[in-house]
């Protein structure tokens, strides 16, 4: 027997309602039960009664909706229950009670009396079918339903009791250590994974068999009540597969549109299109609603000879069904191009003294059509020579490579210098004449003779600029004028092992123009005894040799210049750890000056102040302690001045790259701040993870421990997972809702190790329906109205009486 408590007080009458409502009506909560008729509790040694009775009255009755469950102790005043509630048969029931005097007669009342059933969880959620069933398509767009499962649940829907949360247990087979498919844990909508969409084949396995399950309370709680079903999934064959690439000839004079191909969606009433892959001045492909793909117009393989887009098929809803299809179009090449000459004119030279079956050019002509093929071969054909003197086809030509070649060795500039040649250049289709111009040059029977064979001394300072003209020279020609047997270079024979000079050539008046090439250096050479030789380009004719005439020798003198220092290297670079002491040598620089001038050392660029120099060795020292982390490579420039002439300078990189020792202890990088949603639940638990601010050659490994009490590590526990991350759980869930201060000790693997100590701040809180800490803010702008009051009261009384299990038996009146 469950005794019946109310909540609110009333007015004193003769029939006194102790902490009930208000009257006449009175509202009142009581929550389902499973209580047995004979558990009955003797209501006269309950210490409070609901109901006081006064003369004249001296028993009470009880009227209305009470089911043979509501009773009330007609003496003692006890409203109480001789049986189960049950919420889901009535939620609402609605009594009376009126005071009797000894007659039986009614003295007092009625009193009307609402009692409002609140739930518990005392109904698994119910599946709507035995068994479902479902086919999905090989391939399917991953995330798309292509079932539902439904469940019930017959509990209180506007309470947790009744929220249900789907999820796939395993599937059979589970040839993958991942999931082929998926649902969505609040409408039990059923689609591929994105390990399925890719992996499913009807070949290899047709069909699956899903246990899915469906927990109330959201799924949120240990004591959520359970039900599990089995679907059967059949894998079909998709037939929504890219085409084959498809062929067209360029130029078809056949009416467009015209059918090119087809792509067809596993079911019917998909909406089909097309998208671009590259972005055209004009699309010239077109899709029906039956997946029939047509190109719109005559295509050019010269402006594009392969087309690349997408096909797509979406629902009504404009979702698309798959993923998009990769549609290829090749143009097919016809010849449908001329041959073009790759010049108006082409102009060769040949001499006068050339033989029988010499090159003497090569004509160049190309086609636009597709190369490697018959719509591109060009073959040649000389249809005219002029003057056809001293003879007509004095000129061959090769049919496939248009190289041209003499037929005769009667060349002769005094009968002719000039020949005209036209081309006829075909591709069995398309002709094109192409005009060519062959001039007769001299022979190369002259050999360059020197203005003077010795053109003395040429004093020039060692810091002459590169590219500086220091002397001209002259050589003649008697050939042709502007012909490559008359043409001159000048190449120096003797006296520049070193190439510290070259000569150019005025092509207009073959003069020479020595110039320096490399820098000179007085100390390594002072004189220079060169010797220069003038030659043409074009052979000379057999007979004839160069001799003394084209040769000519000149002596560079280098005049010493005053010069900087030269440091041995560019760059100097030394390694060091962080932690040497101050004054540790680093390394000694060195410089020479050419003059053996004295020379004194100074640092720029010392930012930090972390090195020092010896002005006179150039030894270079730490100057303050070194610290990687704030900088790991430290640059510095060194220069060098002469003692006694300061505007001579020369500057060297010094680069220490600073070594790491273990000098910074480890700290976390992640889960400073954690909390976890009270009431806690088994099984929770927030990640941390530890950094280093030291080098990390090799993969940290940080160990983890608990600091503080006793009480700290029977209340927490901490747990590594790999080098870098540990969980912090709790160790129970009777923790309290506040903020804890727990201490956390990391470790590193240094040598020698070292370890940080820190606080973790952690808080145990209530948490919004999205799992966030709610921190409850506190109202400062005024104490609230007693109405304000109560209502707060219930809203909390009433909120917690859906969250924590209330007791089967309740005994008190309040």
């Amino acid at each position: 027997m469950s005794v019946l408590c109310f909540l609110h007080s009333c007015t004193q009458t003769s029939l006194h309602f102790k902490q009930m409502f208000v009257f006449p009506l009175t509202a009142f909560y009581s929550w389902e039960s499973n209580v047995n008729n004979d558990s009955s509790t003797n209501l006269r040694q309950e210490k409070r009664q609901c109901f006081t009775i006064e003369p004249p009255a001296v028993s009470l009755r009880l009227s209305g909706e009470k089911d043979d469950v509501i009773e009330i102790a007609s003496t003692d005043g006890y409203l109480y229950l001789n049986g189960s509630l049950d919420r889901e048969n009535k939620a609402i029931h609605r009594l009376q009670v009126e005071a009797l005097n000894v007659m039986g007669e009614k003295v007092k009342g009625p009193y009307s009396i609402t009692i409002n059933v609140q739930d518990i969880n005392d109904n698994p959620p119910k599946f709507e079918k035995s068994k479902y069933y479902g086919a999905v398509w090989q391939n399917s767009h991953p995330g798309k339903p292509f079932l539902r499962v439904h469940a019930t649940d017959r509990d209180d829907p506007t309470t947790p009791n009744a929220k249900l949360s789907y999820n796939i247990l395993h599937h059979f087979p589970n040839p993958f250590k991942s999931m082929l498919f998926q649902i969505d844990n609040v409408t039990g909508a059923i689609s591929t994974s994105e390990l399925g969409s890719r992996l499913l084949n009807p070949q290899k396995q047709a069909t699956f068999i899903l246990v899915v399950t469906v927990k109330d309370l959201a799924g949120m709680s240990e004591n959520a009540l359970t039900s599990n079903i089995d679907v059967e999934i059949t894998v079909k064959e998709n037939i929504w597969k890219a085409p084959p690439k498809v062929s067209i000839k360029e130029n078809s004079t056949e009416p467009h549109p015209i059918s090119i191909t087809q792509v067809q969606w596993n079911e019917p009433d998909a909406k089909y299109d097309l998208l671009q892959r590259e972005w055209l001045p004009r699309f010239p492909f077109t899709i029906d609603q039956n997946g029939t793909i047509y190109v719109t117009e005559p295509l050019d393989r010269e402006e594009k000879e392969l087309y690349s887009f997408f096909a797509t098929a979406k629902d009504n809803e404009g979702e698309e069904l798959g993923r998009p299809l990769l549609i290829l179009v090749q143009v097919e090449d016809i010849n449908d191009n001329p041959p073009v000459c790759q010049n108006a004119l082409t102009i060769f030279e040949v001499q006068e003294n050339e033989g029988l079956g010499s090159n003497i050019g090569t004509l160049h002509a190309t086609d636009m059509d597709k190369k490697n093929t018959l719509n591109s071969r060009l073959q040649f054909r000389i249809v005219d020579q002029n003057p056809k003197i001293p003879l007509d086809s004095l000129f061959i030509i090769q049919q496939e490579a248009g190289t041209f070649q003499l037929s005769s060795s009667s060349l002769n500039k005094q009968v002719a210098s000039t020949y005209s040649v036209t081309v006829e250049v075909t591709d069995k289709v398309f002709t094109t004449l192409c005009d060519v111009k062959i001039n007769v040059i001299d022979i190369n029977d002259q050999i360059p003779i020197f203005e003077k064979s010795d053109y003395g001394n040429c004093t020039i300072l060692e810091d002459t600029p590169e590219g500086e003209v220091i002397l001209e020279i002259q050589a003649t020609d008697a050939d042709e004028p502007f012909t490559g047997s008359s043409q001159i270079i000048y190449q120096i024979e003797e006296g520049d092992q070193n190439k510290n000079f070259i000569i150019e050539t005025d092509p207009q008046t073959n003069r020479g123009f020595v110039k320096i090439s490399k820098a000179l250096d007085f100390e390594m050479s002072s004189t220079y005894n060169l010797t220069v030789k003038a030659i043409n380009p074009e052979p000379l004719v057999k007979g004839v040799q160069y001799n003394s005439s084209s040769t000519a020798y000149f002596r560079v003198v280098v005049v010493d210049a005053n010069e900087g220092p030269v440091f041995s290297k560019n760059t100097y670079i030394a390694d060091i750890f962080e932690d040497v002491p101050v004054g540790t040598l680093v390394m000694t620089v060195t410089a020479n000056d050419p003059e053996g001038d004295q020379i004194r050392y100074t640092l720029k660029n010392n930012k930090r102040n972390w090195l020092e120099i010896d002005t006179v060795s150039g030894k270079i020292y730490t100057a303050a302690p070194l610290d990687r982390e704030v900088e790991h490579d430290y640059r510095v420039q060194v220069t060098a001045t002469e003692e006694n002439k300061k505007s001579q300078s020369s500057t060297a990189i010094f680069m220490i790259h600073i070594k790491d020792v273990n000098d910074n202890p480890p700290r976390l990088a992640k889960g400073n701040h954690l909390f976890f949603c009270h009431p806690l639940r088994g099984g929770v638990k927030a990640e941390i993870q530890a950094t280093d601010d030291d080098e990390q050659l090799y993969p940290p490994e940080f160990t983890f421990s608990l600091g503080g009490s006793e009480n700290i590590k029977s209340d927490w526990e901490i747990s590594r997972t790999d080098g870098t991350h540990a969980y912090l759980s709790p160790k129970h869930t009777n923790l309290e809702e506040k903020q804890y201060s727990i201490p956390l000790i990391i470790n590193d693997n240094g040598k020698p190790p070292l370890e940080g100590a820190l606080n973790l701040q952690v808080n145990v809180c209530r948490c919004s329906d999205e799992g966030r800490c709610f921190i409850e803010v506190e109202n400062h702008s005024g104490m609230p109205s007693t109405g304000m009051a109560v209502g707060l009261l219930l809203g909390v009384l009433l909120f917690i009486g859906r969250l924590i299990p209330f007791p089967q038996k309740q005994d008190k009146c309040f």
